[in-house]
């Protein structure tokens, strides 16, 4: 009996769980963090929010890289851009441009754990970028 409690109940705290990630899309506003660099020395923060309600899978907003490497001689470094996110396929892809600093970037990258992908910008040679987004 007490195996059967657990099951249903586990099955019912996983249908939960689904749902609620499933929510977090449809409410139109996510938070985005990532670490950027072959070493991780670049830390990304953003909020995005849903660009169009016709357009459910697309999100944009502002974004922010700080250089949290150990070579910062004067403070962190920081750059500030917008970013603009469009889920593909079943959300085990995302492909985005980006502007920092003026500068044009574009990124694309497949879901394991987190967003796995490279970060290419104009004039600089692409970097790994991990991204979370909540």
């Amino acid at each position: 009996m007490a195996l059967t409690t657990w099951r249903n109940g586990g099955a019912a705290l996983l249908g939960a769980v689904a749902l609620s990630l499933c929510h977090v899309l449809s409410l139109g506003a996510m938070e985005i963090l990532g670490q950027a660099g072959v070493l991780g020395e670049w830390e990304l923060t953003g909020h995005l929010t849903e660009s169009a309600p016709g357009t459910p899978r697309q999100f944009s907003g502002p974004l922010k890289m700080k250089h949290v490497g150990i070579c910062t001689q004067d403070g962190p470094e920081e750059r500030a851009g917008e970013i603009q996110l469009q889920f593909t396929g079943t959300d085990s892809q995302v492909t985005a441009e980006l502007v920092l600093d003026g500068a044009p970037c574009t990124y694309s990258a497949r879901k394991t754990h987190n967003y796995e992908g490279t970060l290419s910008c104009k004039g600089r040679a692409p970097v790994p970028l991990l991204v979370w987004l909540k």
